[in-house]
């Protein structure tokens, strides 16, 4: 994965939104804090629901209108944070897309955030950018672009002088080692994720994307890496220690986190309780569409334990549990 790839197709992707007609007044600070305070209203609806085409549209829509509000923009400045908000929203719209599963779409919104980004001069909407490229890697089954990606997240400003953000980017290169089958690398960029999160203040200002980032997200990526190397019981253990740390608003994380604590459980033949623990991910979504990625997950949850235990009774008990949930829009 090469970054001239990813600046391809960066226009189109907001002009098509329609925006309203604005006032000719300069803009300013005031006018950048209030698009941005739309960008943390979206981030936790996003935590609630996930990714879905209505929270897409409205981060498109706020993409739109801080790029409107730049060409009023009363100083190099103000327009280049400008740019930054919108990167942000264009970044948030990407990452909606990711959620549901929208390839395609996911990608042609990232090249833009990610030109939006450099023009911002912004390493942090950067380094949103590349983590995100890095799932959406990981989700098409690109695992070197993952680890391609997650390197370059590694080497954004923000990453060299923030280790949390500098966390966050080994364990997405774990993630694609992981995927790869090199046990080695994996273990190793885990290893800094760790080392690097432990040095991390979580005190200091930073936006609210990365909210989501800490030491309960790093134990449940850490429980996806080490079933993916062949150790489930070591990830059954991170799994439920991510579970009693992840904070009860995001239903969304607790419910994929809850259903990679069922394949730990699967992979050491624990029918039983992997079946329960499957069926508490739907009770997490219930009342919203269950979105794309968690689809995926339960699917591969229900491949796995028809092939493992395809007569278990509690299998066919959950198998109809997991169509009927499946079905409902």
């Amino acid at each position: 994965m090469r970054r001239r790839n990813f600046l391809m197709a960066t226009t189109g992707t907001t002009a098509a939104v329609a925006v309203p007609l604005i006032a000719q007044h300069s803009v300013g600070t005031s006018d950048v804090i209030r698009l941005r305070s739309g960008v943390d209203a979206l981030v936790a609806l996003d935590a609630t629901r996930g990714g879905h085409d209505e929270l897409e549209r409205r981060a498109l829509t706020g993409a739109a209108g801080a790029l409107e509000k730049q060409k009023l923009g009363a100083s190099q400045r103000i327009r280049q944070r400008l740019f930054s908000v919108a990167a942000e929203y264009t970044s948030m719209a990407a990452w909606s897309a990711i959620d549901a599963r929208r390839t395609d779409r996911a990608r042609g919104l990232l090249d833009r955030a990610l030109y939006l980004a450099g023009v911002a001069k912004d390493p942090t909407a950067e380094m949103e950018v590349w983590n995100l490229y890095a799932m959406l890697a990981r989700q098409s089954r690109e695992h070197t672009e993952a680890v391609d990606a997650a390197q370059a997240a590694q080497h954004t400003a923000i990453a060299r002088r923030d280790p949390l953000f500098a966390s966050l980017a080994h364990v997405r290169a774990a993630l694609g080692y992981s995927n790869l089958g090199d046990r080695q690398a994996a273990l190793r960029s885990l290893g800094y994720a760790h080392e690097t999160l432990a040095k991390a203040s979580f005190d200091e200002p930073r936006p609210s994307w990365v909210a989501f980032y800490g030491r309960a997200e790093l134990s449940a990526l850490s429980a996806i890496v080490r079933n993916r190397i062949g150790e489930p019981a070591a990830a059954e253990a991170d799994g439920h220690r991510a579970l009693a740390t992840i904070p009860e608003g995001f239903r969304r994380n607790r419910a994929m986190t809850t259903a990679h604590l069922a394949l730990t459980q699967l992979h050491q033949r624990d029918i039983d309780q992997a079946c329960a623990t499957a069926s508490t991910a739907f009770d997490l979504v219930a009342g919203h569409p269950i979105p794309g990625r968690m689809r995926s997950l339960l699917g591969d949850y229900h491949r796995d334990l028809i092939t493992l235990a395809p007569d278990a009774g509690v299998a066919r008990e959950w198998a109809d549990r997991y169509r009927t949930e499946w079905s409902r829009a």
